[in-house]
Order: structure tokens, then C-alpha cells, then sequence
């Protein structure tokens, strides 16, 4: 194992080296037009380089790309008036690029020339610009940049990666690690799994029930996880606010009607009556709901998503709505079943109608909008439809194993935006390589490997008018293994570099095996970083 594990450390050196001349070779994603001029003088940084903006001189930008060159360059540039017209880095907002997150970026002899259409476009562009330092490392230990011009913008709106804090609480400081790892591939979306069986991980004023007694698994252990711990308010502004910097919108999840024994543990009356004296204990019992027929669940949540759609400025909440028990739930109860009866229904499944009816009016209420996890008539093929009626207003999340060819055939038959998430390529929990982590908690996963991650085109190569209801794509770490930061990078990197490209490169623009290529140095700096990732030694032909 020690001798496996060094060759492919080697290899790693060995590709860094190998490419260190090419500033296009640790760009992930993959800019979607390049252009290079081999001919002329460098851009040469020094003491007398200046940065030009027409940004406030505390904009956050500003001081990301002082960060970079100091970290690059060993230089802190000053920010001037703009007087100078060589020797510059001018950063600025653009109004006539179109596009919320199009940059265009830009070296010559004279400076680098950075334009995006807002301040999070600005702020791709500086990951891309700290790639090509990182790339091309014989001219950066020279204090320089070689030409090139790259325009660039994404190919779908939504890249997101999913982390679980319900299973296992992870701290607002790995929380905000986590962050920037995202931030430089160009990740503009994470979602927090903050409610399930596991742990009520987010503060409601309202009902300090939830986290009280939902949030601790080990009553007197640590509060800082992974068992035990919940997020403030005040803690979540904060997070909210470190995300935006860097161009990350959080989206809650508050997974209903399953995976909800947290809540219930809380308060058991809002399960069906048959199983209010059920045990409630957190991290063993599953398969409970809340109960379909009780108008208090609907209470409780009005209360609940009014305090979430205030502290979120996403204009989403995502509520769940998969794997729920209805066989050991509804279907037994004496209330469901009278409202069943009531609404004419012949399956209790049709109980999720009234049930999301009631939750999306909360929701809407609030001035957001509603996702929720794609659940069909069978969670194997063959399916035929949704198993209920989902409302055009909600955006859908594919991820059954094999199934996600009928979700796009149903969302885009159903006006539903979708993203995609299919376990096939988008679970990150799922490990890299037979034998490989997680060790505990493995229910017999499937491997997902680097390579299968690459292969997935997230509009699985129909016609452009089937797919444009696609928004992006969203690899998801489910914590039921991942018990703190640490592994959560290790099960995510470098596979979140292939879905990254997934997300923002057009098809005609990625290739696997230069993927490859600008995977090393990239998946170098990070281990330079401190951040715990996976060597994919076996994609390495051994000689």
C-alpha cells in the first residue's frame, strides 16, 4: 500500500512538472474560449505594479487579488487612481457583458486586464487568473504571466454541491473551509441538509424544542459536533455572508415529510397518533413521518419557514420530500386514512397533494420558491410518472440510480426546472475505488469513480430544446459516513473538479484525458493547502 501510495505522489510531481510550462494546464473548469499569443514580452509583476479600479477600495475582489499575488508572487500591489496606463492590473464591472457570471480576462505586456458583468463574475475571473499562476509555474517563480485572453462563461446557471450537517455536525469554521474549496472551481451553490433523522441543525427562535432536544444525539458531549450541535442565526448570517463573497448562494433544506424524527423527537405529536409513543432516538430510528391529517405540522412549519425565508436570501428553501414511509406511516393511520377517504384518494401516496399543498403555501407565502428531491411511481425503472402531482412553481432534483432519463422526459413534459444529481455520477458519499473509504456506515454502496464522475453531461446529450429546463448539476455528500471535514474533502476531491467542469464547460471543450492533465496541479495545491483529498492513483497507466 505505502509503495502504491508513493507512486502515485510521484506521478502527481511528475505531471506538475510536466506541464509547468503551459499556463492552460491547471484551468478546472475549462474555460470555454481561449485565446494564446506565444509571441511577445511577458506581464512582469513588481514592487511597481499598481491595481486600477473603479471598485471600492474595500470591495471584496480587491483584496482576493491582493491575496492571490501575495500568495503567488511574494507582492501586494497598491490600489491607485488609474493614472498609470502600463504596469497595471485593472479589475472592473463591465455593463455590457452579458451574462451574471461572464468575465473576460486578459494579459499582455502592459498588465492584466479583468472585466466581468458584477463582482461575483470579477471574482471567477481571479480563480482562473490564481489557475494560470498555478499552471504555469517556471514563469510565476519568475514574477511573470504569459499572454493570453480567455472570455468565459458558464454553461448552466446552477453548480452545486450538497453537505450534510444533520448527520453529522460540521463547524461553522469547516463549514467556511469547505466554502473556499468550492469557491475555486467555480461552485455557486451549496446546500445544507439541515433537518432529518439524525439532527435538527438549524436555530428557530420559535421553537427552541427543535435544537434542544433535536440537535444533541450525546445530551452533554461536545456542541461542536459530529454528534452534537446546531447552527444560530447569527451563525448562519455569517455563513450566508462568507458564501456571497465569494460567489456561493446557501440554499436550507429542511427534509419533509420523512426523515423527520428529529422534529419528532421534539415534539411526537405531530407524527400519525398510532406512533406517538414509538421511540424517537436519534441516529438509529427512521422510516416515522409527520402525519399528513394533523393541522399542526402545518402550523409548526408556517412558523418554521417564515423564520427561514427571513434569514436566507435564497429565493429557494429545499423541503425533501423523498424516501418517505408511507407504507409504515399514512397507510396505517386512522387519520390519513379518513382524509384520504375524504379526498377521494385510492393511494395513500396521493396524501403528499394536501400535504405539499399546505407547505408550498407557507413557502410562497414568504416570497420563495420550493425544490424538492425527484420521487417517481418506482424508485426503479420502470417509471411512468411522478408519484404525485409536483406544481409547475417547483424545481426538481434527480437522483435515483438509472432513473433520471424519465425525470427529464417528466419535468420537461411537466414545466419543472430541474437539477441534476443522478447517483450514477453526482454522489460524493459513494466511494472512489473498491476497498476504498467509508469503512462504516457502507449499506453496500456503488463506486462512483473520478472517470464516471467526468462522463456525466448533465444534459445527457439531447436536443437542446429537451434540456433547456436543465439548470446545472449538484454532487451531494450524504454524512451517514463523512463524520467531519476532513473526510468530506477527501469523498469530494478531485471528484467535484469533474463535476465542476460537468457544470460550466461546454461538451466540445472537455476531453478526459486533458482533464487529467490540469488535475495535478490543482489537486497539488490543495494537499499544499492542508485540504484532505483522494489520490486517484488508478487513473495512472503503470509501466
Amino acid at each position: 500500500m505505502k509503495k502504491t501510495i508513493l507512486a502515485a505522489i510521484m506521478a502527481i510531481t511528475t505531471a506538475t512538472a510536466a506541464v509547468a510550462q503551459s499556463n492552460t494546464q491547471a484551468l478546472i473548469p475549462y474555460p470555454n474560449s481561449i485565446e494564446q499569443c506565444n509571441s511577445g514580452k511577458s506581464f512582469a509583476i513588481n514592487s511597481k505594479t499598481e491595481i486600477t479600479t473603479t471598485l471600492a477600495g474595500d470591495a471584496f475582489v480587491i483584496g482576493e487579488l491582493q491575496s492571490i499575488l501575495q500568495k503567488r508572487f511574494g507582492v501586494v500591489p497598491r490600489v491607485s487612481n488609474g493614472r498609470q496606463s502600463k504596469n497595471i492590473i485593472s479589475i472592473e464591472i463591465d455593463n455590457s457583458i452579458e451574462g451574471r457570471e461572464h468575465y473576460t480576462l486578459e494579459v499582455n505586456k502592459n498588465g492584466i486586464y479583468i472585466k466581468g458583468a458584477t463582482e461575483g463574475a470579477l471574482f471567477l475571473a481571479l480563480q482562473t487568473l490564481d489557475q494560470l499562476l498555478i499552471g504555469d509555474v517556471c514563469n510565476t517563480a519568475k514574477g511573470e504571466i504569459a499572454h493570453i485572453r480567455i472570455d468565459d462563461n458558464p454553461r448552466y446557471a446552477v453548480r452545486a454541491i450538497m453537505l450534510d450537517p444533520a448527520r453529522h455536525f460540521i463547524p461553522v469554521k469547516d463549514v467556511k473551509l469547505f466554502i473556499d474549496q468550492m469557491a475555486r472551481f467555480k461552485f455557486n451553490t451549496l446546500q445544507l441538509h439541515l433537518t432529518d433523522d439524525q439532527g435538527w441543525r438549524i436555530e428557530i427562535k420559535s421553537h427552541p424544542e427543535l435544537t434542544a432536544i433535536g440537535a444533541h444525539r450525546h445530551p452533554g458531549g461536545s456542541n461542536q459536533g459530529p454528534d452534537n450541535g446546531y447552527y444560530t442565526q447569527e451563525e448562519l448570517k455569517e455563513i450566508i455572508k462568507y458564501a456571497a463573497d465569494r460567489n456561493i448562494e446557501i440554499i436550507p433544506e429542511l427534509d419533509i415529510p420523512g426523515h423527520s424524527v428529529a422534529i419528532l423527537a421534539a415534539y411526537p405529536e405531530l407524527g400519525c397518533a398510532f406512533r406517538h409513543g414509538d421511540k424517537k432516538d436519534l441516529g438509529h430510528t427512521t422510516n416515522m413521518m409527520l402525519c399528513a391529517a394533523n393541522t399542526d405540522v402545518y402550523d409548526i412549519y408556517a412558523d418554521i419557514i417564515k423564520e427561514v425565508a427571513e434569514l436566507f436570501p435564497s429565493d429557494y428553501i429545499h423541503l425533501g420530500g423523498d424516501e418517505a414511509a408511507v407504507k409504515e406511516n399514512w397507510a396505517k393511520c386512522p387519520d390519513c386514512l379518513a382524509l384520504m377517504q375524504q379526498l377521494g384518494y385510492d393511494k395513500p401516496s396521493q396524501l403528499m397533494i394536501p400535504f405539499f399543498n399546505n407547505i408550498l403555501g407557507s413557502v410562497r407565502n414568504n416570497g420563495k420558491k420550493a425544490i424538492l428531491w425527484c420521487e417517481l411511481d418506482n424508485i426503479w425503472p420502470p417509471a411512468n410518472d411522478y408519484l404525485f402531482p409536483y406544481p409547475a412553481d417547483v424545481t426538481l432534483v434527480t437522483w435515483r440510480n438509472a432513473l433520471t432519463p424519465k425525470c427529464i422526459e417528466l419535468t420537461r413534459k411537466y414545466g419543472n426546472p430541474l437539477i441534476m444529481a443522478p447517483g450514477e455520477h453526482a454522489y460524493l458519499d459513494y466511494p472512489q475505488y473498491p476497498g476504498d473509504l467509508p469503512e462504516f456506515n457502507n449499506w453496500g454502496m456503488p463506486i462512483s469513480t473520478l472517470e464516471n464522475c467526468y462522463k456525466l453531461d448533465p444534459g445527457y446529450g439531447r436536443e437542446a430544446e429537451e434540456q433547456n429546463h436543465v439548470l446545472g448539476v449538484m454532487g451531494t455528500l450524504w454524512a451517514e459516513a463523512i463524520g467531519d471535514v476532513n473526510r468530506a474533502t477527501y469523498m469530494t476531491f478531485p471528484r467535484a473538479f469533474a463535476l465542476a467542469e460537468a457544470g460550466w464547460t461546454q461538451l466540445e471543450h472537455r476531453d478526459w484525458d486533458f482533464f487529467k492533465v490540469r488535475m495535478y496541479p490543482n489537486l497539488t495545491d490543495l494537499m499544499k493547502c492542508g485540504v484532505s483529498v483522494r489520490v486517484p492513483f488508478e487513473i495512472v497507466e503503470r509501466k
